[in-house]
C-alpha cells in the first residue's frame, strides 16, 4: 500500500522537498540547494575560474573594457546598417511615390 508520504514508485525521483514532512523555504528554492551548499558551490568555481583568469593573463578590468569596445562596435555597425537602409528609402521613394501619384490621379479621371 503506497501511502501520501511515500515517493512515487515509477522510477522518477521523488518531486517533493528533501524531506517530505518539511517544506522547503523559498530562499532554499531560489538558491536551489541550502545556503551553505549554494556558497561553497559559488567559492569553489570563482577560484577555478580567477585561477584560469590569472594563467591567461586577463583581469576583471580587460574583459569589461572588451565586452564594452564590442558593444560600442556592434552598435556603431547597426547604426551605420539602418543609415544605409533609410537612404534606400529615400532614394527609393523619389522614384516611386511620383510614379504613384500619376497612376492615381490617372486611375481617378477615368
Amino acid at each position: 500500500m503506497i501511502l501520501d508520504h511515500e515517493p512515487p514508485r515509477t522510477g522518477q525521483p521523488y518531486p517533493g522537498p528533501a524531506y517530505p514532512g518539511r517544506p522547503r523555504s523559498a530562499l532554499h528554492r531560489f538558491l536551489g540547494g541550502s545556503p551553505a551548499a549554494v556558497l561553497v558551490k559559488l567559492l569553489f568555481l570563482s577560484i577555478l575560474v580567477g585561477a584560469g583568469m590569472a594563467m591567461l593573463g586577463l583581469t576583471p578590468g580587460a574583459l569589461f573594457r572588451h565586452a564594452y569596445d564590442t558593444l560600442q562596435a556592434l552598435l556603431h555597425l547597426g547604426l551605420d546598417a539602418f543609415q544605409d537602409f533609410g537612404g534606400w528609402i529615400v532614394a527609393g521613394a523619389l522614384v516611386v511615390v511620383p510614379i504613384w501619384l500619376i497612376a492615381r490621379l490617372l486611375a481617378v479621371s477615368k
